[in-house]
């Protein structure tokens, strides 16, 4: 019988995988030296590159990851940024939020992720109290009160410790394969409407979708999916409804939603959340 993973506060529960460990134990950490390399479990990864130009609009100009051979990269969509948080210093010390934040790197290809991708630690190694986070470069930080994310929120869902590595994965290349981009309001000609322009000279357009999070508890991990407009409730009903095709959730998995604004006024993320009760169709 397959095990079943929740988290001690949602009581979210996500179906075992056979290659899992029983219980929902992690392995014992590999004496392995150097950075390991991590083959992707995703399949949706495979519409994360499109044709024509690279749309790079970030002032400092991320890898293009070409390979060895000279072919040409395979450009995303948008220029994304991996952002790295610690709430307390190596020596204990808290350190505010803004303070914690460090950037890691941006991308702008298939290529350059997955050189990053394979050096950096699954959140199963990372300390408690620690933060991964993934927005576009149109975004100048990974807050609440940025111009971006202001006006939106994010839905969360709470993992029970041990299964964080394979969500995390699915959602961060369901992101960069914009399988959300189909979420986005609908015109009433059936037209999808137009994304939001940044305002910078490059009249770059936006997506709904502004990046996603996991933050690595003592307890539990959250992974989190932020959007950009809030008071939107169809397109908040399908990111939801995206979130549960591409991670393939049970039906009994609890999601949450909670707006930025909320968040500015009880500075907390994930504290006092709505849940969601409609059930999975």
């Amino acid at each position: 019988m397959a095990n079943s993973y929740f988290s001690n506060y949602s009581q979210s529960r996500f179906l075992a995988i056979s290659s899992q460990t029983p219980g929902g134990t992690q392995p014992p950490p590999s004496n392995q030296t150097g950075p390991k390399s991590r083959l992707p479990s995703s399949k949706h990864f495979s519409t994360s590159i499109s044709s024509g130009s690279d749309r790079s609009t970030s002032k400092e100009k991320p890898s293009n990851g070409s390979s060895p051979n000279g072919s040409e990269p395979h450009p995303l969509r948008n220029t994304w940024v991996f952002w790295f948080r610690q709430q307390r210093t190596p020596g204990n010390k808290l350190i505010s939020y803004e303070e914690g934040i460090k950037k890691i790197s941006a991308f702008a290809s298939a290529e350059s992720f997955w050189s990053l991708w394979t050096h950096l630690a699954p959140p199963s190694a990372l300390q408690p109290t620690t933060d991964y986070l993934l927005f576009h470069d149109g975004i100048r930080r990974p807050v609440w009160e940025d111009p971006v994310n202001i006006s939106g929120g994010k839905w969360i869902i709470r993992l029970k410790k041990g299964v964080a590595d394979r969500i995390w994965e699915d959602l961060v290349l369901a992101v960069l394969g914009d399988q959300f981009d189909e979420c986005r309001r609908v015109e009433e000609d059936g037209e999808v409407a137009a994304n939001w322009e940044d305002g910078s000279d490059s009249g770059a357009e936006l997506p709904e979708i502004c990046g996603c999070t996991i933050s690595v508890r003592q307890s539990e991990d959250i992974i989190s999916l932020w959007n950009r407009l809030d008071g939107d409730l169809k397109v908040r009903e399908r990111i939801r409804d995206t979130i549960r095709n591409v991670l393939h959730l049970p039906p009994s998995t609890i999601m949450e939603y909670k707006s930025n604004n909320d968040s500015m006024q009880d500075k907390s993320s994930f504290r006092n959340s709505a849940i969601d009760r409609t059930p999975a169709s």
